[in-house]
């Protein structure tokens, strides 16, 4: 079936179907416009997937934040048209749902063609700042890139990459995003029966490495061209999101060369970023990195408890080859393979290998920035390094909540060392205290209201811990989705105190750290 004109069809003005909702008066989407900038790839990109409906659905969350960004009325947003429209029940006129192929590396180890098993594009649209922005359903159904899977997700996990996509953007860590769930009744299997659910997520692109690696291995005996699908697709990633590369001057270089350093710094920042917060991952294959730098795929992910380097989120990596420490060099690892894949067309090894270089700079002076903001400096002198890696070590040692730490050290900037709040989380006092010490000589020229209102808008008072989420999850199933909208509240804004909710910052129960994340998750 062929896709409706986009111009003269709206999924969010086309009221024909909403009965008595089409009197509510304003317009519900402000730019109307659908368009398949990925689809125009071609039909070796993907392969187009009607969504399978999900039998009485119900809605379990939404992000008014990212309906705002999207120009989406919310009366929209709770809207029957909506409901089966984002749960695959219905076609949204103007959508072209397709899944793409891509292959890639898991756990180190090549697995040849993988694609999108269980989410279908549905096009892209304008958000309010002039950008568009791809809108996927995940957990829609199978697709002939399921390798044996249902294609569905199970609430649980929907629950986890909705609350967090939410988490990070508010951070101020690139991610993708997620407008809602809907959730249903229908069974599915995973250890055990659980029930199905599907997330409407969206990013500028949902490109990964792995979409590069499958058209560089691939044996293309069609093109007219070696590697003209590969060039299609590097130069449509140019086009779109790095058009400083398509002039067409010699001298400046491979576009290809640079399209390689841009994603090489990109996800530089987006790793110091992830170890400054504390965030894992758990599942850093090359099809979950973005070709953008986003953080991509919430499986096995956990903010971190206790602060342990050699922490490993996911149950299932049994060789801890993504512990939390791991992370900055299994993002070079797969640059690595990106590398690898894209020198067809750069040509030169050496180039290849020159566009990687950055990493390790860019790396190291964000991780710097990064570390700096959390202590409030607002310079920066040689002597911080040591102050940092020394303040680290003391953190490891002695197993100290890393979120609660940095909170704490936060207010007690501005009381210095009339509350115990910073040393009482230490067993070794004396360590704490010379640090502390240390510290205030480093910010004695400093005003101390200013450095802790800094520090404060820097670590925030709340984070997705997994016993929270768990918590949140357990009451979903019994249809009461006030910890899902609770958490969501929190976590749009987590830098602010929120009285009355501080157990939602406080230290994890005994049973947290009990709790087991895998790649079902």
């Amino acid at each position: 079936m062929s896709a409706p004109d986009c111009h003269s069809m709206n999924v969010f003005n086309d009221l024909t179907h909403l009965g008595n909702e089409a009197a509510i008066g304003p317009k519900l989407y402000a730019q109307p416009d659908w368009s398949h900038r990925f689809a125009a790839l071609g039909s070796a990109f993907f392969t187009e997937v009607k969504p399978q409906p999900l039998p009485a659905p119900y809605w379990v969350g939404r992000s008014a934040r990212v309906a705002e960004t999207m120009g989406l009325n919310e009366v929209w947003l709770h809207s029957q048209q909506a409901l089966h429209g984002l749960s695959g029940n219905t076609l949204l006129p103007g959508t072209r749902p397709l899944a793409s192929v891509y292959s890639g590396h898991q756990f180190g180890v090549w697995a040849g063609q993988l694609g999108d098993g269980r989410a279908l594009l549905l096009g892209d649209l304008p958000d309010t700042f002039g950008h568009r922005q791809e809108v996927q359903l995940k957990g829609a159904g199978t697709t002939p890139y399921s390798r044996m899977g249902d294609g569905r997700a199970v609430l649980r996990s929907s629950i986890r990459e909705f609350l967090c996509s939410e988490a990070m953007a508010a951070l101020g860590i690139a991610t993708s995003r997620a407008l809602c769930i809907i959730g249903s009744d229908a069974g599915v299997r995973r250890e055990t029966m659980e029930t199905a659910a599907v997330v409407t997520r969206l990013a500028p692109s949902f490109i990964r490495f792995g979409h590069f690696e499958h058209f560089s291995y691939q044996t293309q005996h069609s093109d007219s061209t070696p590697h003209q699908k590969l060039r299609r697709l590097a130069d449509h990633v140019i086009a779109q999101h790095y058009p400083e590369f398509q002039i067409n001057d010699a001298s400046l270089g491979n576009p290809y060369a640079s399209l390689l350093q841009a994603v090489s710094e990109r996800t530089a920042r987006l790793m110091a970023q992830w170890q400054a917060v504390g965030f894992c991952h758990g599942v850093m294959n090359t099809d979950n990195m973005s070709i953008l730098g986003l953080t991509l795929d919430y499986g096995p992910f956990q903010f971190l408890d206790a602060y342990d380097p050699a922490h490993v989120c996911n149950h299932s990596d049994t060789q801890g080859r993504y512990a939390f420490h791991k992370q900055p060099n299994v993002a070079f690892w797969n640059l690595h393979c990106l590398a690898q894949a894209l020198l067809p067309l750069i040509d030169d090894q050496d180039n290849a290998l020159a566009a990687l270089e950055p990493y390790r700079t860019v790396f190291s002076v964000e991780l710097q920035q990064q570390m700096r903001a959390k202590l409030g400096l607002f310079d920066a002198v040689e002597q911080d390094l040591d102050l940092i890696d020394d303040l680290m070590q003391l953190l490891a040692q002695e197993r100290v909540d890393y979120s609660i730490f940095w909170r704490r050290l936060s207010h007690w900037v501005a009381a210095m060392d009339a509350n115990h709040s910073v040393r009482d989380l230490f067993l070794d006092r004396a360590a704490i205290d010379a640090w502390l010490q240390r510290y205030l000589l480093r910010i004695a020229t400093q005003d101390s209201a200013q450095t802790s209102r800094t520090m404060l808008r820097t670590n925030p008072k709340f984070v997705l811990r997994n016993h929270l989420v768990e918590t949140a999850i357990k009451k979903a199933r019994t249809k009461d989705f006030s910890g899902v909208a609770t958490l969501l509240t929190l976590l749009e804004t987590p830098f602010d105190e929120h009285p009355g909710y501080d157990a939602y910052a406080d230290f994890p129960p005994a049973w947290a750290s009990s709790l087991e994340i895998s790649c079902s998750s």
